[in-house]
């Protein structure tokens, strides 16, 4: 495998990233160190985010780190899977200096990237290979669903990973939806930096899963995008075509979406009596809920 450059993590609210926060979210801390990468090819090699990295050009001592250090990363790949590639921070001085001195100098993943499938791993399935080898990785604070900027910002507070008791919080959080592609078909996460850091009580349960208050469009998918509508146009697709081809998906995703507002948009308004909608958030749900009813075809 050849070095592969981590994506840039864009900052929440961007077109880049319009919508990520809709469906199931999972919220990071975000650490500040230097980014680096770790494969096997032939042996252990290792990246920073825009090189490959050698005894001759290593960063801060990382490369080294790996070749050398004390760690199972070699074990990782023999016994799991080479074709996986980890993403994290190697944590050294640099602009926040409050985390623990048990912190510093080491490397904690935060993304692992599967070649084959040329996808990123969720964090439910990489978390138990990690732990399986005792390397370090980076825990949610929490997971959200359908979350709103206002909820994204009291994770900020709750952001004391590896930081130092009454030491403030860190540097922010990453944003990840591993169901989300954006307009333009890419997968990437999203962040929201904080430069001001406000001393509370660290929380040290681990990440929770919070409950949000539904959403009027998620009330709507719930209620009336169903296996019905979904199995009914799914079938009206295939009777045309004679079958069935990945490239009639946009036709099945707009179609369900047409069904939905041109025939059931009245009875929605006598139910939930004159709600708000946003037709665009609407839509985005309504995607995602196709996907849940027939996986399969995506």
């Amino acid at each position: 495998m050849e070095f592969k450059r981590y994506m840039h993590v864009e900052r929440f609210g961007n077109d880049e990233v319009q919508g990520i926060e809709l469906g199931g979210c999972y919220v990071f801390s975000k650490i500040d160190g230097t980014n680096g990468s770790v494969w096997f090819d032939n042996g252990l090699q290792a990246g920073s985010r825009k090189r490959q990295l050698s005894i001759e050009e290593d960063n801060a001592g990382f490369y080294d780190w790996v070749k050398n250090g004390r760690h199972n990363l070699r074990e990782f790949f023999i016994h799991t899977n080479d074709e996986l590639r980890l993403f994290g921070e190697w944590l050294i001085p640099h602009s926040l200096r409050t985390y623990r001195e048990d912190a510093w100098r080491k490397f904690y993943v935060f993304d692992v990237w599967d070649e084959l499938k040329e996808k990123y791993v969720p964090y439910d399935e990489y978390k138990i290979l990690l732990d399986d080898f005792g390397i370090d990785y980076i825990p949610p604070l929490c997971v959200m669903n359908n979350a709103t900027y206002e909820n994204l910002l009291v994770e900020i507070d709750n952001n004391k990973f590896l930081i130092q008791e009454g030491a403030g919080c860190g540097e922010g959080i990453v944003i990840k939806n591993y169901d989300y592609q954006n307009k333009f078909g890419q997968t990437i996460w999203a962040k929201i930096i904080t430069n001001v850091f406000k001393e509370k009580h660290a929380n040290e349960m681990g990440h929770t899963v919070k409950n949000m208050k539904q959403m009027t469009e998620q009330e709507i998918c719930d209620d009336y995008v169903g296996k019905h509508l979904v199995d009914k146009v799914y079938a009206k697709i295939v009777n045309e075509m004679e079958g069935w081809n990945s490239k009639y998906i946009p036709r099945l995703l707009s179609t369900v979406f047409y069904d939905l507002v041109n025939e059931e948009i009245w009875n929605i308004v006598k139910k939930m009596k004159n709600p708000t909608i946003n037709f665009k958030t609407l839509n985005t749900l309504a995607i995602l809920k196709i996907k849940e009813i027939k996986p399969e075809l995506f």
